[in-house]
């Protein structure tokens, strides 16, 4: 673990070996501090040597001076490490997720991801500041103060003995059980994140069923079952600390028992026993804080294991065996006996046998059922997702020839669920094209019908989107996403249902609008509406992830059951409407 992870420390390793190195002497300084004192009890006191008193007071002044200096400065350089390996650490994972395929990202879920990417990540900083500090700090006390405890009375040192195994097995049980606790908490926040971030996404739909009840009930639920693991894992932790302070008290009042004769007889100091005490205390202490440390550290264990699960996650969708230079020549794409199926291991194809071809500038309707695939059929051209047999070519070139930076340039795609980002209208335009002059956002928005509604707003294009860009209404939302995707002038064009909460004539406005201005572009248009696509130059019946039947709005009214029952059940409606 530690080697998976020690890259991340790149460009804060100097300042851990510095910080460790303060904390190691700072420890060795106040070890030192009772033997100075000792001296001054032993020898300065009962001698009335005044200036030998200031003389070792002095010099205690002085060690505890430094000594603060060092564990502030240990302190300091520990936070500096441990916030910049935790930054190094969620950049790694943030870049790392950016490579992922939806299929990576829908192994882990969106929630766990953002959980691995904080939660876990501020364990692990803690647990270098932490580490930096009482991970030297603690040992080299525990030896110093045996070594020098020693030296003072190897009779009364002989306490540690039975002392020390004691703690360390009590260490050993708490860690045994506190471990795999700490594994489940982070798998409980996860949880828990699901459903805050399921509740937020989706407030309008939880509101309009007035589900809120219910999903408060989900939430106190996971809520309670996080507060009980946590309970199991920091109850260990503290009904571990009195019994280690019972031990440590035990051991203080054993050393005085045997201790105070040794005194009356002269064979002992007493500021040698007093020193004994401190270094009692200390090695006490220090064992104390190691046994915390060991289960901070099963937290952090747990946390770098899901770490590195993302981290050593392999890209379903990698430029492996693209090349560098290749361009996409045109909008023709080529379908050549493809399957696809989202889960591996599942027996059924999500497509199955399709077999199409589209000539560059062709404006191709897509018409099915619900879940009859048309959206994982138009996500395979992006490379969204890859195909499992078959091969996809755009542009003449199967699309594994492509680096995903230039496949992607080349399409366009304005999905189902349409997304907006908090900021102004122009700052999501830009998104298409960050190049595009007012001319061309102007363009863009008047293909999308988006102008009609832009121009009635006070600060036009300078209007605040709000989250999600809930300052819009859907139909608004879907004409703004066309001309984001516009602005990138793509040779693919990929509408999935995209103009679902737009009316009928601004519907054939935005398709005339694609006829005129975008001649040389392949549209790909998913409709729920035949008059969306009944003129365009292919239409392609789906169903179960099959293609039945291609053909004109003429030849598949004469030909395909399923496109004529569609169309007729669509009249119908619109009669019986009117």
């Amino acid at each position: 673990m530690i080697r998976k992870l020690y890259p991340y420390t790149r460009g804060y390793r100097a300042l851990i070996c510095f910080g460790i190195l303060c904390s190691a002497a700072e420890a060795v300084l106040e070890m030192l501090l009772p033997r100075v004192m000792a001296l001054v009890v032993d020898q300065g006191i009962p001698s009335g040597n005044t200036d030998y008193i200031l003389k070792m007071g002095g010099l205690m002044v002085v060690m505890s001076v430094a000594s603060m200096a060092l564990g502030v400065g240990a302190a300091f350089l520990a936070a500096i490490a441990g916030q910049g390996f935790g930054a190094n650490l969620r950049q790694a994972q943030y870049d790392h997720i950016q490579a992922f395929s939806f299929r990576n990202i829908e192994k882990f879920s969106t929630a766990s991801l953002i959980t691995r990417l904080t939660n876990d990540v501020n364990a692990m900083q803690m647990t270098v500041t932490m580490g930096m500090r009482l991970l030297v700090r603690a040992p080299v006390m525990l030896v110093s103060a045996l070594v020098l405890s020693v030296t003072i009375s190897l009779r009364l040192s002989k306490v540690f003995l039975v002392v020390i195994p004691l703690l360390v097995l009590l260490a050993v049980l708490l860690i045994h059980h506190v471990g795999p606790l700490f594994r489940q908490l982070q798998e409980r926040t996860d949880d828990l994140n699901l459903v805050v971030q399921e509740d937020l996404s989706a407030i309008r739909v939880v509101k309009s069923f007035v589900r809120e009840d219910y999903e408060r009930e989900k939430f106190q639920k996971r809520n309670r079952a996080l507060r009980s693991i946590s309970e199991k894992a920091f109850g260990f932790v503290t009904l571990g600390m009195p019994a280690m302070m019972l031990i440590t008290y035990g051991t203080i009042i054993a050393v005085m028992w045997y201790g105070a004769p040794m005194v009356n007889s002269g064979e002992l100091l007493v500021g040698d026993l007093s020193s004994l005490y401190t270094y009692i205390t200390q090695i006490l202490m220090s064992l104390m804080m190691i046994s915390m440390i060991m289960m901070m550290l099963s937290r952090s264990i747990a946390c770098a294991k899901r770490i590195v699960e993302v981290l050593e996650e392999v890209p379903d969708i990698t430029d492996d065996g693209a090349e560098v230079a290749a361009e996409v020549a045109d909008g023709s794409i080529d379908f050549d006996h493809v399957s696809f199926k989202y889960n591996e291991k599942s027996g059924e194809w999500n497509l199955l046998d399709i077999d199409l071809h589209i000539k560059s500038g062709m404006t191709v309707g897509i018409l099915g059922a619900t879940g009859s695939a048309k959206s994982t059929l138009v996500q395979l051209i992006p490379r969204l997702y890859e195909a499992n047999h078959g091969t996809v070519r755009v542009g003449g070139r199967p699309v594994g020839d492509y680096t995903t930076r230039h496949l992607r340039d080349a399409c366009a795609m304005v999905l189902q669920k349409n997304t907006l980002f908090s900021g102004t209208i122009r700052e999501n335009l830009l998104w298409g094209n960050e190049h595009a002059s007012e001319a061309e956002i102007e363009a863009a928005c008047a293909a999308a019908c988006a102008d009609e509604f832009i121009s009635r707003l006070p600060e036009g294009y300078d209007t605040d989107l709000g989250q999600g860009g809930v300052n819009v209404s859907g139909g608004q939302k879907q004409r703004l996403c066309i001309a984001r995707a516009l602005l990138k002038k793509p040779k693919v064009l990929i509408l999935d249902d995209s103009t679902s909460a737009v009316d009928t004539a601004t519907d054939a406005k935005i398709r005339q609008a694609f006829a005129t201005q975008l001649p040389d572009t392949t549209k790909l248009i998913i409709a729920q509406r035949i008059t969306s696509i009944m003129d365009a130059d292919l239409i392609v019946v789906m169903d179960d992830g099959r293609v039945m039947d291609t053909g004109t709005h003429e030849e598949l009214m004469e030909r395909s059951e399923i496109y004529r029952d569609v169309y007729q059940s669509q009249q119908e409606g619109v009669e019986l409407h009117g």
